[in-house]
C-alpha cells in the first residue's frame, strides 16, 4: 500500500500536515507494508528535509500512490483521477463553494473520503482538529477581552510554538471577577476547558454561575439540554434533541444576563433553534461582551456572526442596536472573534495531535480488511458516483439545490 501525504495548495496557506515526520516513522514502524511519500511543500510546518532526515522520501510528483492523504480542499486542477483521497471536503452540508469540486471528484471517479465523516459505529467523529480550534479559541477570545478594554495585551497565537506557550502567557494575565460560559461539551468545548483550567479559572456550577457573584474570574461549561429547552416544557434527555430539534427553542437568554464573554463550542445542526439571538443580545439586560465564535455558522445559532474572521484581523465589532458591523472600540460594540480556521494558528500542535488519532482509528483499516467498518462508513463517492448514504448530494451536485 502506498500512502502520498498532499502538500496543502488552498488559500490563504495552511501549514498543517496530516503526518507530521515522527508520525511517518511510527507508521512505518507498525505497518511495514506501508510505503509512504511526502510531497514536497514550502510553506507546511515541517521541513522536507525533517522528513528526509528520518529517511523520509519527499517528492514532486504522487501519481504512483494508491491513497493520499491531505487537510483542506485539493484544488479541482490538482485532483488525480482514480485515487483515493482524504481531506476536509466541505460537501456534506451542501456548502456551494465547493459544487464544482465535488463533480469533479465524480466525473474523475475518485474514491472521496472526508475526515468528518470518519465515525465510530455511534457515529462519533473520531478524527480532528476541534481541541485545538477550542485551544486556539479560547486564547483568541481571552485575547479580545483584554483588547477591547485595553486591560492587558497579548501576542498572536501564530506568533507562538505552541499550547504551553499559549499558557504561559495567560498565566500572566489578572482577570478581572469575570463569567464565562462555554457552550458546547465536545472536542471543541473541552479544548476550551483545557486552557480556562489550565489558567486556573474556577469552574462553577450552572446554577451558581446564574445566581451568585464572585470576587474572581468563574466560568461554566453547558451542554444541549443546559441552552435550549422543548417548547412544551417536558424534560427529557439530549438524545431526545438530536432526534426532534424542531420542538425546541433557545434557553440560552439567561446566560446572556449574567455572562461577559461567550465562547462557543457547540455543534449546531441545521433544524436546531438558535442559540444567541439578535433580539437577546438587545436586549436592555444582555451582559455579554465578547463573543468566540468558533463554530463560526455565518447566519446561524449566534446572531452576531456576520461573517468569519482571519488570522490577520481576528476581531470586528456588532452593533445589537443597528444590527451591523462596527469598530471593536464603539462604546455599544459586542467583539466578535470568528476565525474559521484557529487550528492553523497551531501548526505543529495540531497536525502532531491529528496524525496521532489518525494512526490510532483509520490506518489499521488498511491492513484488517476494514473490519470496524471505519473506511465503509467514512466514503462518500467511489467509480463515478455518491455512496448510497450520501445520495441526498445528487441534487446538490445536479445543481438543483
Amino acid at each position: 500500500m502506498k500512502f502520498g501525504v498532499l502538500k496543502e495548495r488552498k488559500s490563504p496557506p495552511d501549514r498543517r500536515v496530516v503526518f507530521s515526520p515522527n508520525a511517518v516513522v511510527l507508521l512505518q514502524k507498525l505497518y511495514p507494508d506501508a510505503d509512504v511519500i511526502v510531497e514536497s511543500s514550502d510553506i507546511r510546518i515541517f521541513t522536507d528535509d525533517q522528513y528526509r532526515n528520518l529517511g523520509i522520501e519527499v517528492a514532486e510528483d504522487l501519481s504512483d500512490c494508491d491513497v493520499l492523504f491531505g487537510v483542506k480542499e485539493v484544488p479541482v486542477e490538482n485532483l488525480m483521477a482514480n485515487k483515493s483521497y482524504f481531506f476536509f471536503s466541505h460537501t456534506i452540508k451542501k456548502q456551494p463553494y465547493n459544487r464544482i469540486l465535488l463533480q469533479a471528484i465524480l466525473s474523475k471517479k475518485i474514491n472521496l473520503y472526508d475526515h468528518e465523516t470518519i465515525v465510530n459505529a455511534n457515529g462519533r467523529r473520531l478524527i480532528g482538529f476541534g481541541r485545538y480550534a477550542g485551544i486556539v479559541g479560547a486564547y483568541n477570545t481571552i485575547r479580545a477581552f483584554g483588547t477591547k478594554f485595553e486591560l492587558f495585551r497579548l501576542p498572536k497565537a501564530e506568533t507562538l510554538a505552541g499550547r504551553e506557550e499559549l499558557i504561559k502567557h495567560l498565566k500572566r494575565v489578572v482577570f478581572p471577577p469575570i463569567k464565562i460560559v462555554v457552550t458546547g461539551t465536545g472536542k471543541v468545548g473541552n479544548g476550551i476547558k483545557e486552557i480556562l483550567d489550565a489558567i486556573k479559572i474556577t469552574e462553577v456550577t450552572v446554577d451558581n454561575f446564574l445566581s451568585k457573584k464572585y470576587a474572581q474570574a468563574v466560568y461554566t461549561q453547558i451542554g444541549v439540554m443546559e441552552y435550549n429547552k422543548r417548547i412544551d416544557g417536558r424534560v427529557i434527555d439530549c438524545n431526545d434533541f438530536y432526534l426532534n430539534p424542531s420542538e425546541y427553542v433557545s434557553d440560552f437568554e439567561r446566560f446572556t444576563k449574567v455572562s461577559d464573554i461567550v465562547i462557543t463550542g457547540h455543534y449546531h445542526a441545521n433544524e436546531a433553534p438558535i442559540i444567541l439571538s439578535k433580539e437577546m443580545l438587545k436586549s436592555k439586560d444582555c451582559k455579554i461582551k465578547v463573543v468566540g465564535d468558533i463554530s463560526c455558522d455565518i447566519g446561524g445559532p449566534i446572531g452576531c456572526t456576520l461573517r468569519a474572521s482571519t488570522i490577520a484581523n481576528p476581531f470586528y465589532g456588532y452593533s445589537p442596536q443597528e444590527d451591523k458591523e462596527v469598530d471593536v472600540f464603539h462604546p455599544a460594540a459586542v467583539v466578535v472573534m470568528a476565525v474559521d480556521n484557529l487550528p492553523c494558528e497551531l501548526p505543529k500542535d495540531a497536525s502532531e495531535g491529528f496524525g496521532t488519532m489518525f494512526i490510532e482509528h483509520v490506518i489499521p483499516a488498511f491492513f484488517n480488511g476494514d473490519k470496524e467498518g471505519i473506511l465503509q462508513r467514512a466514503q462518500i463517492t467511489r467509480n463515478g458516483k455518491l455512496i448510497e448514504k450520501f445520495s441526498y448530494l445528487q441534487d446538490y451536485v445536479d445543481g438543483k439545490e
